[in-house]
């Protein structure tokens, strides 16, 4: 147990805020019960963890000024694969648990960086934002732009010289005000270089001025401008030791939305682990980690969103006996190149009477049966992440993706776990 109350222990005196180590010691404790009979206590737990939520969020209100404290408004956000459309349509959104909804993807032509959107495509989008705008409650859309994987990857030179940052600046201005989004995302995986940071900088200053002078020239209230980034605001791997530019993210963003995921996966068969942990006892590979390096490198709490997946991952156990977070491995297990969405997690542990467990020193959940292994967030784990979120002073939450989950479990969990300006 000493590797995780050295993280808390960072994490208590990290200097951007105060927060009661009681509440975090509670929280173990409630994992603990949990691990000792996980179906009986689970309603009780996720009960109690709800108001234990309520009272830690209220003392982080009333210390960090002396008084209450005003706060931005939460962003409980998710995005919305496009690929889901025939089995998970827009009027299936439950636009309660959510305040934006992100369109995924659209992807710009590598060579002129404009939109080539067909007919059909037009019809979707229009639909996807009509639909939305006129639910009970409305929510806000976006539309994410880029998506991991996509090849050729259009963002770098495009970014690297101003005139073609300004045709794909005006391109995007003109997606949105012609389907009826309310704002624009970039998820540009990743870039690679000095120069791709500094690039990027450039792009986020320019694209808010065009922006700010669009909604002035037409009287609209301006568009939204968020991007999707890596756990970390540095950068060790995929390419050369860089840095995000904070300042002009800082700047020019209304929010960014960090993936906190994908830590471990199918690319390292040799044990299993924690893909979107909290912490992380033996390497930087942790949500904790990288939400503090974003508030260090400079960008304000209330402009950094945290992402949460509703999938899992999946490994072939060397040894069925040895079924922890790191135990050897030797592939990937069921799923597309190991991954399951939530609902396929669940479905996958009620068929074959998995056990699940929770791993204490990442705050994650896990489920095992002969040699089969799976990673993932539940509810309970989620309001875990949600708790640490509101006392770092975070702007809120997001998805990765909403269709994922099974019939709003996780979703519903993480809505009401969230009290901070609710």
């Amino acid at each position: 147990m000493s590797t995780i109350y050295k993280e808390i222990s960072t994490f208590i005196n990290f200097p951007s805020y105060t927060y009661p180590s009681q509440f975090v010691i509670l929280y173990i404790f409630i994992i603990l019960l949990h691990r000792r009979e996980p179906s009986s206590n689970m309603a009780l737990i996720l009960k109690f963890v709800h108001f234990l939520s309520i009272v830690h969020s209220l003392f982080i209100i009333t210390t960090r000024s002396g008084g209450v404290m005003a706060a931005s408004p939460v962003i409980k956000a998710g995005y919305y694969p496009s690929w889901a459309l025939d089995n998970f349509p827009p009027s299936a959104i439950n636009t309660s648990l959510l305040t934006h909804v992100l369109y995924a993807f659209l992807v710009p032509n590598n060579i002129t960086f404009e939109f080539n959107i067909s007919n059909s495509e037009a019809a979707i989008l229009s639909n996807f934002t009509a639909t939305l705008h006129h639910k009970n409650p409305q929510v806000k859309t976006l539309y994410s732009i880029g998506g991991g994987g996509i090849e050729p990857n259009p963002f770098a030179p495009m970014a690297s010289a101003a005139s073609s940052r300004q045709t794909f600046i005006h391109a995007t201005i003109e997606v949105a005000r012609k389907y009826g989004f309310d704002g624009i995302d970039l998820d540009w995986e990743f870039p690679e270089s000095l120069k791709e940071m500094d690039d990027f900088a450039h792009l986020l200053r320019e694209w808010r001025h065009e922006v700010q002078r669009e909604a002035r020239s037409t009287n609209r209230p301006p568009l939204l401008l968020t991007a999707a980034v890596y756990y970390s605001a540095d950068f060790l791997i995929y390419g050369s030791r860089r840095s995000y530019p904070a300042a002009s993210i800082k700047e020019n963003l209304d929010w960014i939305n960090v993936m906190c995921y994908d830590y471990h996966g199918s690319w390292d068969t040799s044990v299993t682990g924690a893909h979107a942990a909290l912490f992380d006892p033996k390497t930087n590979l942790s949500s904790i980690y990288g939400l503090k390096s974003w508030i260090k490198a400079g960008v304000p709490g209330k402009k950094v969103v945290m992402g949460l997946p509703l999938y899992g991952k999946t490994w072939k156990l060397k040894d069925p006996n040895l079924h922890g977070v790191g135990a050897p491995a030797i592939g990937v297990g069921p799923g597309d190149e190991g991954v399951l969405l939530f609902s396929e997690v669940e479905a996958f542990n009620k068929r074959t009477k998995a056990t699940i467990a929770y791993d204490v020193d990442t705050a994650s959940v896990f489920s095992f049966t002969g040699t089969t292994w799976v990673g993932y967030d539940d509810a309970l784990s989620i309001t875990m992440k949600i708790g640490f979120a509101q006392a770092l002073g975070l702007r809120g939450y997001f998805f990765w993706a909403i269709s994922y989950d099974n019939e709003w479990k996780v979703t519903t969990q993480a809505s009401r776990a969230w009290i901070v300006d609710k």
